[in-house]
């Protein structure tokens, strides 16, 4: 980034090639649409373009990297006024190159479980489990994302788990006896 922010913006590239798939699985989990994530990837790459001059290589590119990230997210949903979640079994097709033909059914449905479950957590509860779990940022990194002390990070993510865990077990109850 140091190298596109001194008019090498050839490297651009590069950070592209890198960073569009984790920011596409980070912006898709907080969204839950397909069409709305990938335009807010490209938007996250025009924002580094045009705010590179802000980036001072002090701190490490990722934490700048998201920390945009979620600043385009608000904006958007701001201007959309509505939230966001579509069908999440596009994701792994996205992400992940699709899924194997002789993915076990019992997976899927658990998966998409998780999905459904990640998609009535609050906001703040998503997008922590999102940046610990699903991105598997440091807690150092996810505190400066977010502008709060790594203790903070920690007593989120703990209740975070806490919740999805009682929302999910409950779910999954409420699936198994629907089996029934």
């Amino acid at each position: 980034m140091l190298r596109v922010k001194s008019g090498d913006l050839d490297k651009m590239g590069l950070l592209f090639e890198r960073y569009h798939r984790p920011l596409f699985s980070f912006l898709y989990h907080m969204t839950g649409r397909t069409d709305a994530s990938e335009d807010l990837v490209q938007n996250v790459f025009y924002r580094m373009l045009k705010y590179r001059h802000t980036f001072t290589g002090e701190g490490e590119f990722r934490t700048w990297m998201y920390h945009l990230a979620r600043n385009v997210l608000n904006d958007s949903i701001k201007q959309n006024k509505s939230k966001y979640h579509e069908n999440v079994n596009e994701l792994a097709d996205k992400i992940g190159g699709g899924i194997p033909a002789d993915f076990e059914f019992e997976k899927k449905q658990d998966a998409d479980l998780l999905h459904k479950v990640m998609a009535t957590l609050s906001e703040d509860h998503r997008e922590i489990l999102v940046l610990s779990r699903f991105q598997e940022l440091k807690y150092d990194e996810i505190a400066g994302i977010l502008n709060i002390t790594e203790g903070a990070v920690k007593v989120r993510v703990h209740r975070a788990l806490g919740e999805l865990k009682k929302v999910f077990l409950t779910s999954e109850n409420r699936k198994k006896a629907h089996d029934l």
